[in-house]
């Protein structure tokens, strides 16, 4: 638990001229770097200052070099919305001319701050007074405007603000919640918020159907990795289901009014696997529209064409060769290959892709990429090479 007095003890100069000491401890054994800190602070300024040094270096693959001006507590950092994605809804706002934002249930701040970057005036409101002082010394360390409280989501009056933002706890005494029984604030309130310019984040497995009429549902991806869902209301909502991909080559989105192919097809010369926010989307077959191709199975998210595409929405491989399914014939085909180094991707089968690297036992010095999934209803075993 955080000591709040002890936290905001770290903002005076004291505090901040002990936490510049701790990150010079923080990679050291924890023990040690206590007992150095006490010699001029007490248990609880030491203990503060070296979790919070050691949680800007645990936050450094997610916020990069802001990580070190800023604060954290575990299990913020932990929920806290990655900053790529946080400013793609930030800049969603900002397209949207929204002049005003209320975070009902701000954390740590990480979309206030997104949100302030964006030019929009924001406030945050949280239940946990820990996380509302370092949220305000976030925006405080980061130079950005912001108002944050202490408060019960449930009872803010929203009215006065352009756009209502929340991101509902999805935990129960148990651990991590999928059921939105579970959430806090809980689902009739989330329902509520939606019927007005409202955006909520959810977890990406929200099923579509709870998804309410006239409310447009986000998928996220951040490099490769399905980060959330948004739901967005109002006159926020452009339509239905939206996949959206962050990657190196910057952002790109796909809709529910893309064209789609939905054939199922032979397998051609090109695999394509969609990213995961397109398939949560239910988007895949826009996908294969956008590489001139079809499905190899309407219930497989595998895409295949006769031509070669770079899409930011699916990664693409080169058909080899169709190998035996059977693990003993595909073991025989695969030593003859001289294949000792086996990636294996797999959809829509029963395999455990770990489990069957050990039993094939292969030892060549080749290196191959090998599809396991079903075609037109068929167990499939596909050499494929990534494009």
């Amino acid at each position: 638990r955080v000591d709040l007095e002890a936290f905001r003890w770290l903002l005076t100069d004291d505090g901040q001229a002990l936490l510049a000491r701790a990150g010079e401890y923080a990679g050291d054994d924890p023990l040690a770097a206590q007992t150095r800190l006490r010699a001029t602070a007490t248990p609880e300024q030491a203990a503060a200052a070296l979790t919070r040094a050691t949680l800007r270096r645990r936050a450094e693959p997610k916020f990069g070099e802001l990580a070190a001006r800023m604060y954290f507590t575990p299990d913020g950092l932990e929920q806290a919305t990655r900053p790529a994605v946080a400013r793609h809804r930030a800049a969603r706002l900002q397209a949207f001319e929204a002049e005003t934002l209320v975070d009902l249930g701000c954390g740590i701040g990480g979309d206030l701050i997104a949100s302030a970057e964006a030019g929009v005036v924001c406030a945050g409101v949280d239940l946990d007074p820990v996380r509302v002082a370092v949220a305000e010394a976030n925006l405080a360390a980061l130079g950005l405007p912001g108002a944050v409280m202490v408060a019960d989501a449930v009872d803010v009056d929203t009215s006065p603000f352009s756009v209502a933002f929340a991101d509902p706890a999805r935990r129960s005494a148990r651990g991590r919640s999928f059921s939105v029984d579970d959430w806090t604030p809980p689902w009739p309130f989330v329902e509520r918020l939606l019927r007005r310019d409202s955006c909520v984040k959810v977890a990406p497995g929200i099923p579509h159907d709870l998804v309410p009429a006239g409310v447009e549902a986000e998928w996220v991806s951040d490099h490769g990795e399905v980060k959330e869902a948004a739901l967005w209301s109002g006159s926020l909502a452009t339509t239905a289901r939206r996949a959206t991909v962050i990657g190196r080559g910057g952002l790109a989105t796909l809709t529910d009014e893309d064209p789609v192919a939905d054939e199922v097809r032979a397998v051609g010369d090109f695999l394509y696997e969609p990213d995961g926010a397109v398939i949560r989307a239910g988007l895949v077959t826009a996908v294969a529209a956008g590489v001139g191709g079809g499905l190899v199975d309407p219930h497989i998210a595998y895409v295949t064409s006769d031509q070669a595409f770079r899409s930011p929405f699916a990664r693409g491989y080169r058909v080899v060769e169709e190998l035996p399914y059977r693990e003993k014939q595909l073991k025989t085909a695969l030593r003859e290959r001289d294949v000792g180094r086996l990636t294996i991707k797999k959809r829509g089968v029963d395999v455990v892709p770990e489990d069957l690297r050990k039993r094939l036992s292969l030892s060549g010095d080749a290196e191959a990429t090998l599809v396991l999934t079903r075609v037109a209803g068929s167990g499939t075993a596909l050499l494929v090479q990534p494009l």
